[in-house]
C-alpha cells in the first residue's frame, strides 16, 4: 500500500516539474511516468486520465505551496503592511534558477487550458484565488490602520497581486529573461507602497 501511494506522490511531483517545463498539451503520459519512474500500469491505477492528473495536481501544488508559503518570514512582522510588502519580496526572491522553477503549475495550466478543460481549470482558479484569498486579512488590517483612497477591496488587491504575478512569469516566459518578472514585480512593490501612502479623500479634505 505505501509503495502505491508513493508512486501516485511520484506522478504528481512529475506533474508540477514537467507541466511547468512543457506546458499541458505538450506533456504525455510517458513523459509523465518515465519523470516520476513509474509504469503506466500505476499511472492508470491511480488516474483515469491526463486530465485526472491534473486536477489532482493542480490540487497538489495548493497544498504543497499553501504550507511553503505558511512558513514564510513575512509573517513575522508586526505591521500588516509590512507582511504584505514581505509577501511581495519574498515572491520576487523566489524567481531564481530557470524559468520553470519558479513559474506557476496552475497559472501555466489556464493559460493553456481555461477553454477546453474546464475541470482543470476550475481547479487552478480554486488554487489561485485560495492563494489571493490568504493576503485578504492583512490589506484589510493595513487598510483599517491607515487613511486609503476609497473605491477598492482588499479582495481586489489580492487579487491584482496576483495578476502582476502571473503576468510577470509570462513576460519572463516570452522573453526568455528572469529579469523581467523581477522587474514588474518591483513596479507591485512600489504600486501597493504609494497605495497605502495616499491619503483618503475625506482625510484631505479634513485637513
Amino acid at each position: 500500500m505505501a509503495r502505491k501511494a508513493q508512486a501516485r506522490t511520484k506522478l504528481l511531483e512529475a506533474a508540477l516539474a514537467v507541466i511547468r517545463e512543457r506546458g499541458y498539451s505538450a506533456t504525455t503520459v510517458d513523459d509523465l511516468c518515465k519523470a516520476a519512474g513509474v509504469t503506466k500500469g500505476a499511472f492508470f491505477h491511480h488516474f483515469d486520465s491526463k486530465q485526472a492528473l491534473a486536477v489532482a495536481a493542480a490540487a497538489h501544488w495548493s497544498e504543497t505551496t499553501g504550507t511553503f508559503f505558511a512558513r514564510a518570514p513575512y509573517h513575522d512582522h508586526v505591521d500588516p503592511l509590512d507582511r504584505l510588502l514581505g509577501y511581495i519580496d519574498f515572491r520576487k526572491a523566489l524567481v531564481a534558477g530557470d524559468i520553470p522553477e519558479f513559474t506557476c503549475l496552475v497559472g501555466t495550466m489556464t493559460q493553456e487550458v481555461y477553454g477546453t478543460h474546464p475541470e482543470i481549470r476550475d481547479a487552478c482558479a480554486e488554487s489561485i484565488f485560495g492563494h489571493a484569498a490568504t493576503l485578504e486579512p492583512d490589506i484589510a488590517a493595513a487598510m483599517a490602520a491607515r487613511p486609503v483612497a476609497p473605491g477598492w477591496t482588499a479582495q481586489s488587491l489580492a487579487l491584482h497581486t496576483q495578476a502582476v504575478l502571473q503576468g510577470a512569469f509570462i513576460l519572463a516566459k516570452a522573453g526568455g529573461d528572469p529579469q523581467l518578472a523581477i522587474a514588474s514585480i518591483d513596479h507591485l512593490h512600489r504600486y501597493v507602497t504609494l497605495l497605502f501612502a495616499a491619503p483618503s479623500k475625506d482625510a484631505a479634505s479634513v485637513a
